[in-house]
């Protein structure tokens, strides 16, 4: 698996955990990297409850099919979010059609999200001693997200260590990746019983949607969300199911 999965047995990590698949894979890669990682998801209102249902089958199917992971996966916590959720009113918390805004941006973003949640997981993460703080945040295959950039995290990071005079480290793993080498790195981590732990278990669809199986996962099939996984994964597959050297 290469250098990524060589453990460092006294690092501990948090990683921001969705239930999706590229926070699933995130969580993957830290466990591969560091002694002890912790989760933390958000509860914002979300405009289903799947995302959140999820989470506990992906964690419970990692400890069960992953043991050499399974004594590094300590707690997950969840925060309750609703409160900031309300406040960007968008297509993500409420029912409505999705769409370009007279920014030029999806109405899917939720306006500080990801700033409001690495806020909120550097304070758990003081607390229970945790250095690194793991997210899917990507530049490359992503909806238009500004909170997405590598800059945005670089500053935050520099924000979060001054303020709380703390030494955390950012990582997002998958941020120059696509969603084809995304699940590639998948496949490199742990193989094709993770590929099918993600496919079957994680749940990305905007919708909520888990009744279909595709053949990239569950999902609606039309909402962005669904599009930009379903195209990743015909693009992997086309292109031989490659690895990436993780």
């Amino acid at each position: 698996m290469g250098p990524m999965s060589e453990v460092i047995p006294q690092t501990r990590a948090l990683v921001l955990f969705s239930g999706g698949q590229d926070s699933s894979v995130c969580l993957a890669w830290a466990l591969a990297r560091h002694g002890h990682v912790e989760t933390v998801g958000f509860d914002y209102g979300q405009r289903h409850s799947v995302e959140m249902e999820q989470r506990s089958v992906v964690l419970g199917a990692i400890r069960a099919r992953f043991p050499q992971w399974a004594d590094r996966l300590g707690e997950d916590h969840v925060l309750d979010l609703r409160g900031f959720g309300a406040v960007g009113e968008t297509a993500m918390t409420e029912e409505r059609a999705f769409e370009v805004t007279e920014k030029g941006l999806p109405n899917t973003f939720v306006p500080g999200r990801n700033l409001v949640f690495l806020t909120y997981a550097a304070a758990l993460a003081d607390r229970r001693k945790l250095q690194f703080l793991v997210g899917g945040m990507c530049e490359t295959d992503f909806s238009g997200y500004p909170d997405c950039r590598r800059d945005t995290l670089e500053a935050l990071e520099k924000a979060l260590n001054m303020g709380m005079a703390q030494d955390f480290v950012v990582e997002t793993p998958l941020m120059w990746l696509t969603k084809a080498q995304t699940w590639g790195l998948a496949q490199d981590l742990g193989g094709e019983e993770l590929v099918q732990l993600i496919l079957e278990d994680s749940h990305t669809c905007y919708r909520g949607a888990r009744g279909d199986r595709h053949d990239w996962g569950h999902g609606c099939g039309d909402c962005p969300a669904c599009d930009l996984r379903a195209k990743g994964w015909r693009e992997w597959v086309a292109a031989g199911r490659p690895g990436i050297g993780a």
